[in-house]
């Protein structure tokens, strides 16, 4: 399983992309489409046609990274294609990249303990 650090930004593009583009290119996508820029930390999550593959690209401080991954024989759980974007925490995008259905995880939200006296 992919995972993300807890607090990373992570956009998902809901409209599909051709495949055929490569890192740079998707990150120019990013930043002229959705307004993110993957050269300042944001991780973004590209969807292809058929649902099956996902790229991610993002910058790691030492150059521009693109994870390509392909599911067989089922399909990622999208949001409905419209235009535009959406957000994920980290724990629901390592979900969603594990082929598992990302709308059924939500992290729990505990307080923070304080202290006895």
């Amino acid at each position: 399983m992919i995972g993300f650090p807890r607090g990373a930004r992570i956009v998902i593009a809901t409209k599909p992309v051709d495949f055929r583009r490569g890192g740079e290119s998707l990150a120019a996508l990013a930043r002229e489409v959705l307004m993110e820029d993957p050269y300042k930390g944001v991780i973004v999550i590209f969807r292809s046609r058929r649902a099956d593959r996902i790229k991610l690209v993002t910058w790691d401080g030492t150059g521009l990274m693109m994870v390509w991954k392909a599911l067989n024989g089922t399909k990622f759980c999208w949001p409905p294609i419209v235009d535009g974007r959406m957000a994920l925490t980290a724990e629901q995008a390592s979900v969603l990249l594990a082929g598992m259905d990302w709308r059924r995880f939500e992290p729990l939200e505990v307080a923070a303990p304080t202290a006895s006296r």
